[in-house]
Formats: structure tokens, sequence, C-alpha cells
């Protein structure tokens, strides 16, 4: 059986929305029935603050925020709400790729239904190699509304997902916390999957401390002038993603698969991907989440680098990495005395 990759699935996505993408008149029309849904006993923590109207109240404060943008680290300072786009490339209006249930995740996520995935489109990042260019650079989606978003939230549910994971969500989180806040009153309860490049402003990620359960970080680079390269403008992405990650540790703690289920329901979970030529630095990488993190931190060291949009431009990262390249990055983790790996040479 060919393996599901994320890219796959998402192309899948756009080629067919009927199938993969909610519909439209789903949207516009669905009620969501708890009744006689497979949901998990495990209660997430945005439960809570949707009660006591602190879920919405933070949403506010985000939405706010982008009257002088500064949600990314880039701070561009675009007045989003006027309709003007920031670096990110996006304004207020919501947009977003697509949203089903998703198996090209990690088995944690996957379980038996799937992770209930929103890709969001458009990115802060921005890497020249993207694989989902179409997306983060491009553009590709469609407008929905805050109230459209929570019926995506609640059919995913339905559908039986055992998770709501964010795709490059931090440009949307105002839009993001009202929408989960809109859909708890109605119901819904899946733990928050929140799937980013790991370049967080700690402003930002102490606003979600209590929403999400689960981070889906991204160490992608340890020296600033490779993510400068690679992400233009991102220079200062080792320094505020190292930050980032104590942050998410300090609120999720270590990821623990439940017993039972074999689903992840709450922790930090660290995903590299080892780039050609050890651009990336793939043992600093190691080095430092197992001197900063505990020792059985979730790490998953990726193999499927692909030089996609315009890494042909640069000769040392246009190709895949090699076994040897990936066993690098391994050994770098091991001799670092890291415990909790998943790995994925394919």
């Amino acid at each position: 059986m060919e393996k599901k990759t994320r890219r796959r699935f998402l192309r899948t996505a756009i080629i067919l929305p009927g199938m993969t993408l909610v519909p439209a008149f789903l949207l516009k029309g669905f009620q969501n029935q708890v009744h006689g849904m497979s949901i998990s006993e495990y209660e997430p923590g945005f439960i809570k603050l949707h009660k006591n109207g602190e879920l919405k109240a933070r949403g506010e404060i985000l939405w706010e925020m982008m009257r002088h943008c500064t949600i990314c680290p880039r701070q561009c300072e675009t007045n989003r709400l006027r309709g003007r786009r920031g670096d990110c490339k996006s304004n207020s209006t919501l947009e977003i790729s697509s949203a089903y249930p998703h198996f090209g995740e990690e088995n944690e996520l996957v379980g038996t239904k799937g992770s209930g995935t929103v890709f969001f489109t458009n990115c802060s990042l921005l890497c020249v190699f993207c694989i989902n260019y179409e997306i983060s650079h491009l553009g590709q989606g469609r407008t929905y509304t805050i109230r459209e978003l929570a019926n995506m939230m609640l059919l995913l549910q339905r559908q039986g997902c055992h998770n709501l994971n964010l795709v490059t969500p931090t440009h949307y989180a105002p839009h993001i916390l009202l929408a989960l806040d809109n859909a708890a009153a109605r119901g819904f309860r899946l733990p928050v999957v929140y799937n980013t490049c790991g370049w967080e402003k700690l402003e930002i990620l102490q606003m979600l401390d209590g929403v999400v359960d689960v981070y889906l970080a991204d160490f992608k680079y340890a020296d600033a002038d490779a993510a400068n390269k690679y992400s233009p403008g991102a220079k200062s992405y080792p320094e505020i993603t190292r930050q980032a990650l104590l942050e998410m540790h300090r609120q999720v703690g270590v990821a623990v698969a439940d017993s039972q289920t074999g689903l992840m329901n709450r922790g930090l979970m660290i995903r590299h991907l080892v780039m050609p030529n050890n651009v990336s630095h793939s043992d600093k990488v190691m080095q430092w989440i197992a001197a900063k993190l505990p020792k059985d931190t979730y790490v998953n060291i990726m193999s499927q680098y692909t030089p996609m949009f315009r890494a042909g431009e640069f000769p040392e990262i246009s190709r895949r990495i090699t076994l040897a390249e990936y066993q690098h990055a391994v050994n770098a983790a091991r001799r670092a005395g890291l415990t909790n790996l998943r790995l994925q040479m394919q």
C-alpha cells in the first residue's frame, strides 16, 4: 500500500474538495449533535476557559493585535483589520486550504479515526523549500467566517477524529480562539494540537496557555544564518524557537501517550527535518533539546525533505538527503542522551 504522506493528502484535498475539504453547504447548515459521538474522556483545557469567559476574552485581545500586527516574530505592524496583508501574506479574513481526517501525522495523533486537521492558508516562516508552497506562499485556499471554522471543528469531531490539528496556525490565532469558544458552546471537546513551525513569540504562547493540549512544534534550524537564508527574514529563528519550546514544555510537559488508547492528549512533540549537507545543524538541535528539556522529550527525526519550490536556487539543498546524513542526526540524538525518538528514514 502506498504510504500516506502529508503532501499526498493535501494534494488530494485540493484536487477533490468535495471529498476532503468541508463543503460549504455543510458548514452553513451543520448543527452539532453530541449524542452518539465517540469522544475521549480527556477534557481539554479550553473547556474551562470557555466556561469562565477567558477564551473569548483572549481571542478578542489577539484580534485587536492585528490592528498593528505583532502576532508573529516578524512584527510587521500591518493593519490587518483594514484588509492589508502582513509579511505572513494574511489580513483579517480567515483563509483555509483544507480540513479533513488526516492519517499522515504521527501514530499517536492519528489513531484509528485520524487527526482532525485544518490547513490554514499562508505562513509566517515562508521557507524557500516548503513542500506545501501552493498554500504557504501562493495563498491557495478559500475564505471562511469564524462561525464556519467552528462548524469545521464540530464536523471533524462528529467524524470521529481524535484531536483538532491546527496546521500553521500562528497568524490566525485570534480566529482560532474565537472559533474554539463558539464550538465549545455547542459541544466541542477534542484535544487541540498546535502544529507550528516553532517560531512563536512568548507573548502569544502565554495567551495559548490552557488552550493548547499538544504542541507539535518544529525545531528547524540551530543556526541563525541558515534560518535567514532558507526562511528569509527569520534570523531570530533559533533564539526565539528555543524560548518557545521551553514555554511549550512549561505549559504541557512531556508528551506521554495514553496507556490504553495509545493516543497523545497532552504534551510537547518536537519535529526536526534533516536537511542536505547538515545545513540545519541537526547535531546542535539534538544537543540543545537534551541539555534544556527532559531526556524523554518526544523527538521525531524526519527524513522526508524534498527540494520543492525555490530549493533549486540553492545547490546545497537541491537534493534529497542520504541515509548517512539521516543517520548522522540520529546518532547525534543518541549521543546527547535523548531516549524518546521517532525515526522515519524512507
